[in-house]
């Protein structure tokens, strides 16, 4: 299990991950013979590809036709790529003149009781409203029968957005609209596009494994939705944070482990709740449950956090809310990895929030299966004694406080992991505070070495270097960095005493580093000259 997550994380690293989050324009639009359906909506009898519904309505028609004797995934990608070449030259339509005023507005809901998704797909499209310039109800449509825990949704509009509760209805679906003004994401209109206005984004994108660029693949529409944010999330964002400016929120923690409230969450129990916890507890953490908190202290609760530790569950969704200092720490599973994770990058890139992901054992009786999500649902969080100590010492480590850890390979682990999540600090403190790592492992000392480098401690990483030289003479690499670094700090004496050692020892790799730096032939020259 732990050799398939740690594949899928480093996929994901290397053919997922954008080098930078995408900002997606979101924009009214005016339309016609407007059906919202169970799923998805349709104006004049076709399918509108929109932001998320956009994605599921893709799957759900591969799904659909996944017996047929055509390939489906292959059919989507024949018409966007029609559509590429349709388009070529042609603008999207604008409205000139002002809508009639009792022309209503209308927003999808996937449902009425998952907080994720109405918080990250329905409640930011509030933000269009003025934009589009309508003064008619608002509507909400859903598909399920269970409408009674459309209470927090109410909540939430009222909070943020009390111009305009008073309009609000919520209609379960079908419902069918003459005339309707709703949100659009441009973001699948990628693949709608001619070559000649989406080519920007190739500075972006990752490898071409997963991703296939314009080729509209379901794997790269997926790809291209973890990795941009709707403009209408960043609008949520900074509504929220104007809400609660000026208040007093002291009475809220700033640690705090996020549990949930019997009875009005799903019941989805982690083995070794308690046992993290207490320990979370020792260090100032705080229980909490956003269900019994009012929507403005929720976000309050995030803008204000130092960190915030729970398994997953849609109440990530309010790191939409936290300050870019903030450690948002997910407990999840394989399961949640491949299924789930990439739906929270966006909430993430838009607060610029430090989101890190632990994963996990399952809370089965069969932790070593795949599970099922059609049968088995989203499997719980197991954290064992193991996983426990592993996830305690990142976090009192990243509080400031490193335990003594006896084992090499712990410390080499916890200060890697501080230094991926941009704690260069924390991780400095714990190799500082386990000396035994930096004097007899390597990647402990290179480690030390990208510590120093970004606090701009250039002393300090050639001594990191130095010792991991020491450690193993036979990495050439190593001397390259020793090279680089006294160079930066102008201690060219240390700068020719690697680079006689580095011709001497590895001759092959020293010409091809050499072979286009000039200055280095001139400091073999003047080295030469003064011996």
């Amino acid at each position: 299990m732990n050799e398939k997550i740690e594949a899928h994380l480093a996929l994901t690293r290397k053919h997922r991950s954008f080098k930078q989050a995408i900002e997606v324009k979101c924009a009214p639009v005016f339309l016609r013979d407007v059906w919202f359906k169970k799923s998805f909506v349709t104006t004049g009898g076709k399918c509108l590809v929109n932001g998320a519904s956009g994605s599921r309505l893709l799957n759900h028609y591969c799904w659909k036709n996944e017996t047929q004797d055509f390939d489906p995934e292959q059919a989507l990608v024949d018409y966007f790529h029609h559509c590429q070449a349709e388009n070529a030259g042609k603008t999207a339509p604008l409205v000139a003149t002002a809508l009639p005023s009792e022309t209503a507005f209308a927003i999808e809901c996937r449902n009425t009781f998952n907080y994720f998704h109405f918080i990250s797909e329905a409640l930011c499209q509030l933000t269009l409203v003025a934009e589009a310039g309508v003064q008619g109800p608002i509507y909400f449509h859903y598909p399920n029968s269970n409408d009674k825990t459309r209470l927090f949704a109410f909540a939430f509009i009222e909070a943020l957005f009390p111009e305009l509760a008073d309009r609000v209805i919520f209609e379960r679906a079908p419902f069918h609209h003459a005339e309707v003004v709703l949100p659009y994401s441009f973001g699948p209109s990628y693949y709608h596009l001619p070559v000649t206005q989406s080519a920007e984004l190739d500075a972006f994108t990752p490898s071409k494994t997963l991703w296939k660029g314009r080729v509209a693949t379901r794997a790269s529409h997926g790809i291209l939705a973890m990795n941009s944010v709707d403009s209408t999330l960043y609008a949520l964002r900074a509504r929220g944070l104007q809400a609660i400016a000026g208040m007093d929120f002291s009475h809220l923690p700033r640690r705090f482990w996020v549990g949930r409230e019997e009875g009005q969450a799903r019941p989805r129990h982690m083995k070794g709740e308690n046992e993290i916890f207490d320990l979370l507890g020792l260090f100032g953490f705080q229980h909490v449950a956003f269900e019994n908190l009012t929507p403005l202290e929720q976000i309050a609760l995030m803008a204000n956090a130092e960190v915030m530790i729970s398994y997953h569950g849609a109440g990530f969704a309010n790191m939409l809310f936290a300050a870019p200092e903030t450690y948002v720490i997910e407990l999840g599973t394989l399961q949640t990895a491949t299924t789930r994770w990439g739906d929270f990058w966006r909430l993430a890139n838009a607060s610029q929030c430090h989101y890190v992901s632990f994963f996990a054992d399952y809370n089965s009786k069969t932790p070593l299966a795949d599970p099922v999500f059609a049968t088995d649902g989203i499997v719980p969080v197991h954290l064992s004694p193991s996983g426990l100590a592993q996830v305690m010492s990142f976090v009192v480590s990243l509080l400031g406080q490193p335990p003594a850890l006896s084992r090499v390979e712990d410390v080499r682990r916890v200060a890697a992991q501080l230094v991926q999540v941009g704690a260069p600090t924390q991780a400095r403190m714990v190799i500082e505070q386990n000396p035994h790592a930096a004097e007899s492992d390597l990647s402990t000392c290179l480690t030390l070495s990208e510590c120093c480098e970004a606090l701009d401690d250039r002393t300090g990483q050639l001594a990191a270097l130095y010792s991991a030289y020491r450690i193993d003479p036979s990495r050439w690499q190593t001397l390259v960095s020793v090279i680089w670094c006294a160079r930066a700090l102008s201690d060219l004496e240390t700068v020719r005493a690697a680079l006689d050692v580095f011709r001497d020892s590895f001759p092959e790799q020293f010409h091809n580093f050499s072979k286009d730096r000039p200055w280095i032939k001139a400091q073999l020259r003047s080295k030469a000259r003064k011996a």
